[in-house]
């Protein structure tokens, strides 16, 4: 009996299943430099078309939300009271003119009278005196016939952009008044547009450091609901030159060709600046990395399919990814999944690794990831979007 007990304790216990971890590669290659913010679409230009003429509306030549080209026909004014101003004024000027000229040459006549004392002194001053105001009675004529023919071209009223019209505010029959409020309708050019966003002061000591102030940066923009097939590019055109003490943040406006309509004044976006490119940055996917009171760390694959613990030091964080100035070089087969369970040495069996491109192919790797191509999710130091860049409304 005992020494059937002996055997038993003797018997060597089952080695537990080495962990299976889930690998990819430590990415080396170009990192962009972005910083997110919210925006809000405005127009390029946009213009309250108004009348410069009072007068009975005839005539309504578009229809609400139509494509307008600068110069198009949009409304028609009564042109009849107008024309009969412009033919009054006009036989009006022609009767002073004939005058002028009678005076002119009584001017002349009496000139030569004068010589041979036939007329006084006195007369002749007097005859160029009428002269002298007929031609100027001749003058407010022609001024007051330019008037009347720019207040009859103004009978027709036309588009002074091209864009799109936006709600009518008076139908054909109305009167309208010169210069009134409403305006008869209000055109927005959306081609190009405008994107107003604001950016943190320490994100703006950034952009200084990095690229100065007179580069036309890019700008990635991205409809509000994260739909990154969306996302579209544009320049940054105008930096605000103080900083709002209210809300700490500069203003900035990017300038977006738009020729796809993607985006329409008054809506929310998502920007993504793009300050500057790190030509070998090492990155690794953030879920990697293990933050502990002492520093953080990442488990490699090492010799013998062992993991390796090496500690690093993070950077900055764009998107999903996290940027590694010291610790990786890039190539290293980096664990991503089940780091947590594991010791240093200890025997790991891979999942299944994650294709990835070798060492210094990482390309623009972390574009997707931080906005650069597609919707941002945080800003360069891997704050979210909300950290006080809130929609400009100025």
């Amino acid at each position: 009996m005992l020494l059937a007990l002996a055997a038993c304790k003797e018997k060597p216990r089952p080695q537990r299943p080495a962990p299976t971890v889930a690998t990819d590669v430590v990415k080396r290659g170009p990192l962009p430099y972005v910083v997110t913010a919210n925006g809000e679409v405005e127009p390029n230009r946009t213009v309250a078309v108004q009348s410069q003429v009072s007068g009975m509306l005839t005539r309504v030549a578009i229809a609400e939300g139509d494509e307008v080209k600068q110069g198009q026909l949009l409304f028609q004014i009564d042109p009849r009271p107008f024309r009969a101003e412009v033919d009054r004024v006009q036989a009006t000027l022609a009767r002073d003119q004939a005058t002028l000229t009678r005076a002119r040459g009584d001017s002349t006549r009496f000139a030569a009278l004068a010589k041979d004392g036939y007329v006084t002194r006195q007369q002749l001053d007097q005859t160029f005196a009428e002269a002298s105001a007929l031609a100027a009675t001749v003058a407010a004529g022609t001024a007051s016939l330019e008037a009347a023919r720019i207040a009859l071209e103004n009978t027709t009223v036309r588009a002074p952009i091209s864009g799109r019209t936006g709600q009518l505010a008076i139908k054909a029959g109305n009167l309208v008044r010169a210069n009134s409020d409403p305006a008869l309708v209000t055109i927005n050019e959306l081609r190009p547009v405008l994107v107003r966003f604001s950016v943190q002061e320490r994100d703006f000591e950034e952009m200084r450091k990095r690229a100065g102030l007179d580069r036309p940066l890019p700008v990635m923009v991205t409809p509000s609901g994260g739909d990154t097939s969306r996302t579209v590019t544009g320049t940054l055109t105008f930096i605000d030159n103080l900083v709002d003490r209210a809300t700490g943040s500069v203003l900035l406006k990017a300038r977006v060709a738009n020729e796809g309509r993607d985006l329409w004044p008054g809506q929310f976006v998502a920007v993504g600046l793009e300050l500057s490119i790190d030509s070998q940055a090492v990155t690794v996917p953030s879920v990697a990395v293990v933050t502990t009171a002492s520093g953080s760390y990442v488990y490699v694959i090492g010799e013998g399919s062992k993991a390796k613990r090496i500690a690093v030091k993070v950077g900055r964080q764009v998107g999903q990814l996290s940027k590694i100035d010291s610790g990786l070089v890039g190539g290293e087969q980096l664990i991503v999944d089940g780091q947590t369970r594991l010791n240093d040495g200890a025997k790991v069996e891979i999942r299944g690794a994650a294709t990835a491109a070798p060492a210094g192919s990482g390309g623009r790797s972390g574009r997707g990831a931080n906005g650069a191509t597609g919707a941002p999710k945080g800003d360069s130091t891997g704050r979210e979007s909300g950290n006080g860049a809130s929609p400009a409304r100025q």
